[in-house]
Order: structure tokens, then C-alpha cells, then sequence
């Protein structure tokens, strides 16, 4: 995946967020919305650690392409 495709699929899944956010304070809880919040959670950060890691590749001169994906217990292991 390149940036503008990183870019992308975050701007999908902060979407669907917002939408199953709203759709819990229209209608109350709804463990299945809760657990699809839980994995875009992990999702976003995975992409945005993606993203990082990309940028910081090019930044040192390196090739960009050689980031991957890391696992959740990484990702959510960061410091917000």
C-alpha cells in the first residue's frame, strides 16, 4: 500500500467509526457495533504505524515499500 492508499483507507475507517458511533447514541449499546469499534481501533493503528513507518523510511533514504503491517499487540502497545 502506498501513502495516498494508507491516507485513504484511514479516511474509510474513521468514517465508519463516526457512523457506528452515531448509530449507538441514536440507538443504544450493540455489542456487535462494539466490537467492530474495538477492530477499527486496531485497524487505525496499525495504518497510521504503517503511515509512520513509511515516512520514516523515506526520510532516511530508505525504500518505503519494505514497511509492513505490524501485529495489534505492537501497534496497541503505543503511547497515544
Amino acid at each position: 500500500m502506498d501513502d495516498p492508499e494508507v491516507i485513504r483507507h484511514i479516511g474509510a475507517l474513521v468514517d465508519e467509526e463516526h457512523e457506528l458511533e452515531r448509530r449507538q447514541a441514536a440507538s443504544g449499546p450493540d455489542e456487535a457495533a462494539e466490537d467492530r469499534l474495538r477492530e477499527i481501533e486496531v485497524a487505525l493503528d496499525q495504518c497510521w504505524d504503517l503511515l509512520r513507518q513509511r515516512r520514516a523510511r523515506r526520510d532516511m533514504g530508505e525504500n518505503p515499500d519494505d514497511a509492513a503491517v505490524r501485529p495489534p499487540e505492537v501497534v496497541e502497545r503505543y503511547q497515544q
